[in-house]
């Protein structure tokens, strides 16, 4: 639905700055807002795409991975 808003411009102004940094739209803020303020179901957020380490290495020989005080041990070593 089309509806027309008369909105302070100082607030608009940091909402499209906003809306720009979180690269959505001004109209999904006001709707999530809007969500807020009324008290519906939470929005669910974006999935986030986490990054994947595809070099190669890995742990020295010698130190045990499932030991914190090991690793921690190793990583002052160096």
């Amino acid at each position: 639905m089309k509806t027309t808003l008369v909105l302070n411009d100082a607030l608009v102004q940091q909402a499209k700055s906003l809306a720009v940094e979180q690269k959505t739209t001004l109209t999904r803020l006001v709707e999530e807002g809007l969500q807020l303020r009324l008290g519906k179901a939470h929005v669910k957020p974006k999935a986030v795409k986490l990054p994947i380490y595809a070099g190669r290495g890995g742990i020295k020989p010698g130190i045990n991975p499932v030991s914190n005080k090991a690793l921690l041990d190793a990583a002052d070593a160096d």
